[in-house]
């Protein structure tokens, strides 16, 4: 069985910026990849529909280390794609990565403080060995997007897709399109598809807030024209970071007022009538992920009649295409179902201590990256309500500290452990206040959390300032070398023996 210091599951953005940290922070570690796929870029090789962008600046989603110089700080995924690629092949990651290699389960084996993974490659079991186990692959199924049930949906005559499988071939110039959703995916998606000749409407159950940026970053372009990439990606991130979180607060601390203002700003583009009726969501800002769109191209959209918004509640499909609870008929060609994620625990992996089983909802989570009770593992799940990579990053500086520690001290193995004073701990779950369905729907299958340090802040201020200069150790992790412990014990029982022989 091959044997290596860590296995990294996931060579997407979260994996890639991993194991550059991994090989800057602990040159001596070996380590490998293991992607399901035949490419790197996850997330942002796996979409591929009309239009696909980030949700934010990539001067915050993307790496620490290595400046986004693009003009637009809005990317598309082409250009993110590409990012991620150059950033494997500039610190000699790639060769790391082991593609088509599907985990299926990680077991723990006590007696060698290792993680045993099992893998599934061209039909072939594979197993191989790690010291330290760092997840990396994401929050959602790559096989299955969410898809809700929908009362007659086999009458449909015309074509249906989810934008996780969109076909690269599909013509839509010309043809009557139905987007179902009001998130992210359907508000890049409508734009996209109306500007090459299709005529879009957006089927919409409720409204989401929207927030319209401009594509570019005019600081981040000025600067790099005077300042080294690496000075003016930094200026332009701790900026980004800065008023990113000043106004995520404000809209927690005063609603009303955000709401009126965000609304104020959408009036403005479209006219008070379309906010009324499809722009002004029942909850508060916040609650659920607002959308992002790059220079109003929504907007724009609307206003030139190529797309139209409609908030209702779907009846049924009908053979040519959704019937409402109005009454209204809407008639298509395509319906794209932009329903959403199906999120997913662990890459969907089996994880065993042993042979007990892991139920992850029986488990406290350790400062949002680790678990009770799970020994030398690590996950990186990014903020719902910033970028991405800003934890992504921190995550893995956090592992390589936590690496170098326990080889500077001799231990081997470290296990997030309950302490006596947290028995009772109120259980709480793994992302709070924030009512989007695609976490509700599977938030109890999440890990939970409780007091410090068994919580999931999801704020970045605080997840720096207790990574980057809080120490290590402290009384909820439990290190020791199983290695040293087997040896001494193997010499006692040696000794012993030796002594019965003698006598």
């Amino acid at each position: 069985m091959e044997h290596v210091d860590v296995i990294i599951v996931g060579a997407g953005l979260s994996g890639i910026g991993a194991a550059v940290h991994l090989k800057k922070g602990c040159p001596g570690k070996i380590f490998i990849l293991l992607e399901s796929r035949n490419a790197a870029a996850g997330t942002w090789d796996l979409f591929r529909y009309p239009g696909i962008r980030s949700d934010s600046d990539m001067h915050t989603l993307g790496y620490s280390f290595k400046p986004w110089t693009e003009a637009k700080a809005i990317a598309d995924g082409p250009a993110i794609r590409k990012y991620v690629n150059e950033t494997a092949d500039e610190y000699g990651i790639r060769e790391h990565i082991r593609f088509g290699h599907h985990v299926d389960s990680a077991t723990w084996n006590s007696k060698k403080a290792q993680w045993i993974i099992s893998c599934t490659s061209d039909g072939r079991c594979i197993e191989l060995s790690a010291n330290f186990l760092f997840m990396c692959g994401g929050y959602y199924s790559y096989e299955h997007g969410y898809l809700p049930e929908f009362d007659g949906s086999e009458n449909f005559k015309g074509q249906v897709i989810h934008p996780q499988f969109w076909p690269e071939d599909l013509d839509y110039a010309g043809k009557r399109v139905l987007v179902i959703g009001s998130g992210a995916t359907a508000m890049t998606l409508v734009p996209a598809m109306a500007e090459q000749g299709a005529s879009v409407t957006m089927v919409q159950r409720s409204p989401t807030y929207v927030v319209s940026r401009p594509a570019e970053d005019s600081l981040a372009n000025t600067l790099r024209r005077w300042l080294p990439a690496k000075w003016a990606y930094a200026i332009t991130r701790f900026k980004n970071v800065t008023l990113s979180g000043i106004f995520y607060r404000r809209m927690r601390t005063h609603p009303k007022q955000a709401k009126e203002n965000l609304l104020k700003m959408v009036r403005a583009e479209i006219g008070d009538e379309m906010v009324e009726k499809h722009f002004t969501p029942s909850y508060n800002p916040w609650d659920q992920r607002m959308c992002l769109i790059p220079d109003g191209d929504l907007y724009k959209s609307i206003n030139n009649g190529t797309t139209r918004v409609v908030t209702a509640q779907i009846d049924q499909w009908t053979e040519k295409g959704l019937k409402l609870d109005s009454g209204e008929e809407l008639e298509a060609d395509i319906i794209v179902t932009a329903t959403g994620l199906q999120l997913e625990v662990m890459s969907g992996i089996k994880f065993n201590i042993d042979n007990r089983s892991v139920n992850f909802p029986d488990t406290f989570t350790y400062k949002g990256m680790m678990y009770s009770g799970l020994p030398n593992m690590a996950h990186t799940f990014g903020y719902i309500n910033a970028s991405w990579t800003l934890r992504a990053d921190l995550t893995a500086e956090y592992v390589c500290h936590l690496l170098n520690h326990m080889d500077a001290t001799g231990q081997n193995v470290v296990t997030p452990t309950l302490r006596q004073e947290d028995e009772g701990m109120q259980a709480r779950d793994w992302i709070e206040g924030f009512s989007s369905g695609y976490m509700q729907r599977m938030m109890h299958l999440f890990p939970k959390q409780g007091n410090d340090p068994w919580r999931n802040t999801q704020n970045y201020k605080l997840d720096k300032a207790m990574i980057r200069h809080a120490p290590i150790a402290d009384d909820a992790l439990v290190f020791n070398n199983v290695s040293a412990q087997q040896d001494m014990q193997d010499t006692d029982l040696t000794v012993q023996q030796t002594s019965r022989a003698v006598a």
